[in-house]
């Protein structure tokens, strides 16, 4: 086992993902230990199916549409001033618990040409291999972690034109990487909703904010739900006989 360290060539990372925009303008993150062998990963099947639009998630799972979200943040080489940047984003939510399942992204930071393309995947993968993203039968691109933190482990790389116009056309993301055990796992995002979203005007923070936290509260009542649930049946079961 050994600890890997990342630093972020361009200077910005983001949370996909989060209750809010989290940007921070870092010049590089310690991550956590990893195990595994660096061989390319081979093709992985989805771990769940996305639900289709206008369909309900598989159970235990949330889906959140495509959305544009645009935020401040510090400018490092003239602090005084403050850059434009905004995530088109996408997540996958676990019903039970709120985690974020996977969660995917295109960055635009203002004065800056190139976009970057980031995945958010669970903790417990392995880092050296990196991620895999491919787009519906289009060729994969790899991308490294360059993140970890108590949501999950954040990858990122360019998002070229060639990546853009393939999730505009696009039905669906495959986010694949390897676990601990050295397992291919895909984790699909579907692209509906994506083209829309990223060509238009970014939504309003405060209402995002006040959505995602009525989510954060029902997903709760569910847990507390559950919970109740367990300990109803728990109680229902008779006593072991002592021996």
């Amino acid at each position: 086992m050994y600890a890997e360290r990342v630093k972020e060539k361009r200077g910005v990372a983001a949370r996909a993902g989060l209750l809010t925009l989290a940007l921070a303008l870092v010049a590089g993150f310690a991550i956590s230990p990893a195990v595994a062998q660096d061989k390319k990963a081979p093709a992985a099947k989805p771990a769940a199916a996305a639900a289709p639009a206008g369909k309900e998630a598989p159970a235990g799972e949330a889906q959140s549409a495509w959305v544009k979200l645009c935020e401040k943040a510090p400018n490092l080489t003239d602090p005084k001033k403050e850059l434009n940047v905004c995530l088109t984003h996408h997540e996958r939510l676990d019903g039970n618990t709120g985690m974020v399942l996977v969660s995917a992204a295109i960055r635009e930071v203002e004065g800056q040409d190139k976009k970057a393309l980031m995945v958010m995947v669970p903790l417990g993968m392995a880092l050296p291999p990196g991620v895999q993203v491919k787009v519906d039968e289009n060729e994969p691109v790899k991308l490294q972690f360059t993140l970890c933190h108590a949501a999950g482990c954040t990858a990122e790389g360019e998002a070229s034109a060639k990546i853009i116009d393939e999730m505009n056309k696009g039905k669906q993301v495959v986010v694949a990487a390897i676990n601990l055990a050295g397992k291919a796992i895909g984790f699909p995002v579907p692209l509906t909703g994506f083209d829309k979203a990223y060509a238009g005007k970014p939504v309003d923070n405060e209402k995002y904010k006040e959505a995602r936290k009525r989510l954060m509260v029902a997903i709760y009542k569910r847990q507390k739900e559950l919970a109740d649930k367990a300990k109803e049946d728990g109680a229902k079961q008779p006593e072991t006989k002592k021996q």
